[in-house]
């Protein structure tokens, strides 16, 4: 049963899905001339904060959230970060949205049996990124089945994973800054 104290997180958990599935990664780099000039990194601020959000709340709440989100993308509203609609079934996108699911459950581990420090939170994040992208690769494959053509797969291996997955583990830098204040927040949301 939900109450609503859940209910406040789960919309406020899908709000922040939303918005950053659609915010890019934009790094302002001004020491290379006089104007503003930056570099655009292709992921958005979706994994760091799912992670965060997961950090905070329990697995429930963020799974119920990211749930909503993929109904309210596949049915109502283009939310995703390339669209959205039933047709977004068929994108090699899809898959790493899926992925994100495993990615929950690993990073809620950090809250129920492992103390959270540095090294666990990288270690933790790490496999949770790499479960998420071995996902996505799942469901590539399971595509080769109804495309049947293997480069389509190297092509969006290749764009999706290969191209994406560096950079989402360099996004788990910045948020071991907010380990303790994740880990305050944790605490007061639990009791």
């Amino acid at each position: 049963m939900l109450n609503f104290y859940k209910l406040i997180e789960i919309l406020v958990s899908l709000q922040l899905l939303v918005i950053t599935s659609m915010l890019y990664v934009y790094i302002p780099l001004p020491f290379l001339n006089k104007y503003s000039y930056g570099l655009e990194i292709p992921i958005t601020w979706q994994i760091p904060t799912t992670i965060i959000l997961t950090l905070i709340f329990h697995k429930k709440v963020v799974f119920r959230a990211f749930s909503l989100y993929i109904i309210l993308g596949l049915f109502i509203f283009p939310v995703f970060h390339q669209g959205g609609s039933i047709g977004y079934l068929l994108t090699p996108n899809f898959g790493y949205l899926l992925g994100m699911y495993p990615l929950i459950k690993i990073i809620d581990n950090l809250n129920n049996r492992i103390k959270l420090n540095f090294g666990n939170f990288l270690i933790n994040g790490l496999t949770a990124i790499g479960a998420m992208h071995l996902t996505g690769i799942f469901y590539n494959l399971i595509q080769i089945i109804f495309y049947g053509d293997l480069n389509i797969f190297l092509y969006n291996l290749g764009k999706y994973s290969v191209g994406k997955i560096g950079f989402h583990f360099l996004m788990l830098l910045p948020l071991l800054l907010l380990i303790k204040p994740i880990k305050h927040l944790g605490k007061i949301n639990n009791d």
